[in-house]
């Protein structure tokens, strides 16, 4: 799991590091300031990937530190950010919960964020704070991923909780493929071969 001490070292060596310290110091000292420097990290950091952090943006960490920023009882402010967030805000705080220790207070933005017709957010939901969802809404969100061809590898945990019906419905779904002559992808098909004891 990234943590914020990686997020910030990566974001060290941004071309806007000392104004975005700037930024996380007055978030660490006044934290009702992250409200008004949240959805500003996108123009405060900028959007490229971090290379010292892969699989992140600057502005991505920079709202991770952000979120991390607030009290303990952050969980509320948190949920609110989230709620009236554009699709990048929203990703920045799926992708910060595994480091924020929300626990299932973290439940309605993953429920929230798998409903949604943006494969980016469905990946985003299902990291480890996927742990959460209870198994049909766990399988009904990898489901999601096959049908929007979100590449299973970034389903935190698929292995271990893989099962049966979850092998009964993408079989189901591999049928109805087949029938309107379209292919399954392949890492689904892979885990339905897992999953039935079959060899690819």
């Amino acid at each position: 799991m990234t943590t914020p001490e990686r997020l910030r070292a990566a974001l060290r060596e941004t071309p806007g590091a000392a104004s975005l310290e700037a930024m996380l110091a007055a978030a660490a000292e006044r934290p009702e300031t992250v409200r008004r420097s949240f959805p500003a990290a996108g123009r405060q950091a900028g959007r490229e990937p971090l290379p010292g952090a892969p699989g992140w943006t600057a502005d991505e960490a920079a709202r991770a530190l952000l979120l991390a920023a607030l009290p303990p009882d952050r969980a509320a402010a948190i949920c609110e950010l989230y709620r009236y967030g554009d699709a990048d805000e929203k990703r920045a705080v799926l992708k910060a919960l595994p480091m924020l220790d929300l626990g299932t207070a973290a439940l309605p933005l993953l429920h929230d964020a798998i409903r949604t017709n943006d494969a980016r957010l469905v990946a985003a939901a299902l990291g480890p704070c996927a742990r959460h969802l209870d198994q049909a809404a766990w399988r009904q969100a990898v489901l999601k991923c096959v049908f929007m061809g979100v590449p299973l590898a970034v389903v935190d945990g698929l292995d271990e909780r893989a099962d049966p019906e979850l092998g009964v419905m993408l079989a189901a779904f591999a049928d109805e493929r087949a029938a309107a002559g379209r292919a399954t992808p392949g890492d689904a098909v892979a885990l339905l071969h897992r999953l039935t004891r079959k060899e690819p």
